[in-house]
């Protein structure tokens, strides 16, 4: 099935991409509708979907909440909620129902009180370090389409936020520690990494100020998220468990918050769980759906898609090439775009009738597919049968690496050049020369790891911190306090509240003076 899946790529490369070469070239979900923006700790920003490339017999799910998080933004930092469940859903079957809901919620260990507002008391170097006093744990389930339920994990341990070089000098060491294993030969992480994001969000200044002079900017530099990384076995996610006959899945991210039952003199998370936040493809509730139904888009699920005719209005006659040819002038492709339908709603086939000559990522190309079933829906569609790309490319299939987005997305793909040249019809018509160059943000700016969980880890310091980490006094002062003295200044401070909650004791009992 890969070779044949290779040479219907050529095929479709060699009619739509001519000339098309690997040099050439909003946040995924962060702040997209207006409920969601105000609700941050259960905001999805990203879903990625790839074979892992140490382990190839293996797919690895990474998905992100909780976008911007100013690395300086204590003393509460970015936990989790506790009222909230956090799910990743498999469809391979294509009915655009989950066929597996990965699970996971979450409970505090706050020892905290009323005795500090300090997130850590000295230098954590481990989990269960007393110097850390707020740490949360989760529980991992399984749901499969009948609704039953398999708790995988207990009580994993979820790496905390980075608070710093002074009190986390080696986080790398608490990632590590945090990686649990699965039953059936998977891992689990949960816990904070750097936004895997990377592009030019001036993009929403009349595309990058009306004549790309807005580019080269990674506005996600710096940030971090909440990040959830969960590693199974291909045979666990696929088809009755045959990852041969049944390569292809469907992949989302969803949020579920416990809604709020008020009555007199009470207002407590008692009411059902209701969606408030859902992610497939990066950037579709972002430049695809309008204002007016992007909190509807997160409150539904896939199989309902096909049902709201003013969203499927929005991907074969989308906004964006209409504000490209008012902008810059350059003709929008012709309507309806049923080349769009196969990227996003049913995967790219020859068994559906779309342009793009290629059987690549639909369920339909499942060997035990029942295609009455099939239903059209937005999700991120991965063929686990692609071997993995010896030098991965970060346009994807649209530079001939078939790994790579929109077959899955990986943690490297630029995925906001790919869906700018797509929906400029690069899939059938070829490459736009004019913004060939893209947002000219071609990378992360934190390498990424090459094994388990693969995200970077999170930053330390603040964003808008001058360069090498230094920053002036205010007056000048004529020095720069550099990492030495920072860390330092971060000892005096855990020095002085440790001393105060040592003396207090004997003044919280005094009387207030003046």
């Amino acid at each position: 099935m890969a070779v044949a899946l290779i040479a219907a790529g050529s095929t479709l490369l060699t009619a739509g991409l001519v000339g098309f070469g690997p040099g050439t070239a909003g946040a995924s979900s962060h702040r997209e509708a207006p409920l969601i923006a105000a609700d941050p700790p259960v905001d999805n920003t990203d879903v990625y979907a790839f074979v892992s490339p140490d382990k190839p017999d293996t797919v690895t799910l990474v998905a992100n909440w909780y976008p911007f998080q100013e690395p300086n933004g204590g003393p509460n930092f970015y936990p989790w909620a506790t009222d909230a469940r956090y799910d990743i859903n498999i469809d391979n079957d294509g009915d655009a129902r989950p066929d597996l809901t990965y699970r996971w919620t979450f409970t505090n260990q706050d020892k905290r009180g009323k005795s500090t507002f300090l997130y850590d008391n000295g230098q954590v170097t481990s989990l269960d370090d007393e110097n850390l006093l707020f740490r949360q744990n989760y529980e991992l389930e399984v749901i499969d389409g009948n609704g039953h339920s398999k708790r995988l994990v207990k009580s994993g341990p979820v790496a905390p936020s980075n608070t710093g070089a002074a009190s986390m000098p080696d986080y790398g060491t608490l990632r590590n520690q945090a990686v649990t294993d699965v039953p059936g030969g998977g891992k689990s992480f949960v816990g904070q990494a750097d936004d895997s994001f990377f592009l030019d969000l001036r993009v929403f200044d009349l595309l990058y100020g009306g004549n790309l002079s807005e580019v080269g900017q990674d506005t996600l530099k710096g940030y971090n998220v909440n990040t959830i990384a969960l590693q199974v076995p291909k045979s666990a996610l696929a088809l009755k468990g045959d990852a041969t006959r049944n390569p292809v899945i469907g992949v989302w991210s969803d949020t579920e918050r416990q809604s709020m039952l008020l009555t007199p003199g009470q207002s407590k998370p008692l009411g059902p769980f209701v969606q408030v936040s859902r992610l497939g493809n990066p950037l579709v509730n972002e430049v695809v759906v309008p204002a007016g139904l992007k909190d509807k888009f997160n409150s539904l699920t896939p199989d309902q898609d096909a049902k709201i005719p003013d969203l499927v209005n929005r991907v074969t006659d989308p906004e964006v090439p209409k504000l490209i040819q008012g902008i810059y002038g350059l003709p929008a492709p012709a309507t309806p775009r049923n080349d769009l339908v196969e990227i996003f709603l049913t995967g790219i086939t020859t068994k559906t009738p779309g342009p793009i000559t290629a059987d690549l990522n639909s369920q339909l190309d499942n060997a035990d597919v029942n295609p009455k079933r099939f239903v059209p829906s937005e999700q991120l569609r991965l063929n686990t049968s692609v071997p993995v790309a010896a030098q991965p490319n970060r346009l994807g299939v649209l530079a001939g690496d078939l790994q790579g987005f929109p077959n899955g997305r990986r943690l490297t793909d630029d995925v906001l050049d790919i869906e700018v040249q797509a929906l400029e019809g690069a899939a059938v018509s070829g490459i736009v020369p004019a913004l060939a160059a893209g947002d000219a943000v071609n990378a992360n700016d934190k390498a990424f790891g090459t094994s388990f969980p693969y995200v970077a880890l999170p930053a330390n310091t603040g964003v808008n911190t001058q360069s090498g980490g230094a920053v002036t006094p205010p007056g000048g002062g004529g020095f720069p306090a550099g990492p030495v003295l920072n860390a330092l200044l971060a000892t005096l401070l855990i020095g002085s509240g440790a001393w105060l909650l040592r003396r207090r004791p004997q003044w919280t009992s005094a009387p207030a003076t003046a």
